[in-house]
Formats: C-alpha cells, sequence, structure tokens
C-alpha cells in the first residue's frame, strides 16, 4: 500500500554481475515488512566463571537480510513460476562468474547489497492446467562482496609464517633476514 497521491515504488531484486544483470525482479506486492540481524563474535576468557565474565572481541559477522515477496498472477490467469526461476537462478552458479552473482535489494530509499544465502518459493494457487499463479519467495542475504578471484586474493600472513630458503654460497643467516 502506498502514500496516496504518490507513486508506488516495488520492491526489486537484482544481479548486479552476471547473465541476469541489468533484469530486476519487481515484487507484485511490496512485503509487509523485512528483518535486518547483525552478528559479533566474542570468545569467552577461560576460567571466567563468573555471572558476568570477560569477553574478548573476535570477528564480526556480515549483515543478513530477510523478506519475503508475494507474486500473483490470478486474476490475469498468468503464471507467476518465471519471476521464481529467476530468483532461484540468482542463488544458482552464474556460467560467466564461475558462482552466484552479487545481488541489490531495493525498495523506495533501502538497499541491501550482497549475496544471497536461500531461497525458498512456496507455490500457493493453480490454474486447471497446473500452472502455478501465486507464491510467496522468502529470500535471505548477506551483506558480504565475493571474491573476484580467489587465487589473486592476498592471503593474511603471521609473523611467524615458515619460509623456504636454499642457501647460495657465501650467504649469511643476517644478509638473508635482511632480505626478508
Amino acid at each position: 500500500m502506498g502514500t496516496p497521491g504518490l507513486p508506488t515504488v516495488w520492491a526489486t531484486l537484482e544481479a548486479q554481475e552476471g547473465e541476469l544483470a541489468g533484469k530486476p525482479i519487481k515484487a507484485q506486492f511490496n512485503p509487509k515488512e523485512y528483518t535486518v540481524t547483525k552478528s559479533v563474535t566474542w570468545n569467552q576468557h577461560k576460567g571466567s566463571a563468573k555471572d558476568r565474565p570477560m569477553v574478548q572481541f573476535t570477528t564480526g559477522q556480515p549483515k543478513k537480510l530477510a523478506v519475503t515477496l508475494f507474486f500473483d498472477g490470478y486474476e490475469e490467469g498468468a503464471s507467476v513460476r518465471k519471476s521464481c526461476e529467476t530468483l532461484i537462478r540468482l542463488a544458482e552458479m552464474d556460467e560467466t562468474l564461475h558462482r552466484p552473482p552479487e545481488v541489490l535489494f531495493s525498495w523506495e530509499k533501502e538497499q541491501f547489497a550482497g549475496v544471497l544465502d536461500n531461497v525458498s518459493v512456496a507455490y500457493q494457487m493453480f490454474l486447471t492446467g497446473g500452472q502455478p499463479v501465486r507464491a510467496t519467495v522468502n529470500v535471505s542475504m548477506q551483506n558480504a562482496k565475493p571474491s573476484r578471484d580467489p587465487q589473486s586474493e592476498k592471503q593474511p600472513q603471521s609473523p611467524d609464517f615458515a619460509k623456504l630458503h636454499t642457501l647460495k654460497r657465501g650467504e649469511t643467516l643476517h644478509a638473508i633476514a635482511a632480505r626478508e
């Protein structure tokens, strides 16, 4: 339901790259709600047997979005299968990317970019020929950027990372350490 006198802006989900880029999937009805969650990981210190133990922050988890989209083609006698299957394709490997694409959920001024975690389609009404004309699609995604090329990603190294060096005549340990 939009604001009286203003045009309705529909929620969309769109691939930002790959074969489905530039082809937004528009919800036929805006969701009644969506949920954004954020988690962090804390490790409890050993020996903290108190009611309020000491903890140490270890890492942040990406924000997550969960939303239910509704598709209805009953009055027009139109199948909703194509829209639903396109949403499922956003969670499948794109042949050009070798992974699922990054996607953007947009609704009014709200935007959430990331990758899909889960797409679940429930077909709920069918024409006599079996074509689905009503469906709800539960989508969950995380605000994460997919790695473009896993081979070129620099892996962090700890100071005690083991290295191999073949000694050459005349090299000293001091000279090798200075080069590293």
